[in-house]
């Protein structure tokens, strides 16, 4: 499994705020898409996130997203070191991801950008 980065996630009150703070820190244009009822602004290496208070609770047991050359190399992977794969694979507007937790306890997401049809 070859990892290519992670991406920090933040669930704010105000996106717009917040966005527009992580924009001039980071430079970045900021990719925004709705997924579940939540607001994402994808903001250089922040994946900023605000909705229901309820799924919010869900996003933040997931520590970090760490983006990936291929979700299924991913499964295989984590799933031979005995991680817990609790979601996925499955597309997303951007890829496919999964969820997985870690022997250790840590809640990670997975993605790639493989456009499935």
């Amino acid at each position: 499994m070859e990892i290519l980065g992670t991406t920090l996630r933040i669930c704010v009150d105000d996106l717009e705020a917040a966005t527009a703070f992580y924009e001039q820190l980071t430079g970045s244009t900021p990719l925004r898409f709705e997924r579940g009822g939540v607001s994402v602004a994808a903001v250089g290496c922040f994946l900023l996130m605000s909705g229901p208070e309820a799924e919010l609770d869900v996003l933040r047991k997931v520590t970090a997203t760490i983006a990936v050359q291929d979700v299924t190399d991913a499964y295989a992977t984590l799933s031979a070191g005995g991680a817990q794969i609790v979601a996925g694979p499955i597309p997303t507007p951007a890829g496919r991801n999964l969820i997985a937790v870690h022997p250790d306890g840590s809640v990670f997401e997975y993605v790639d950008t493989k456009i499935t049809v």
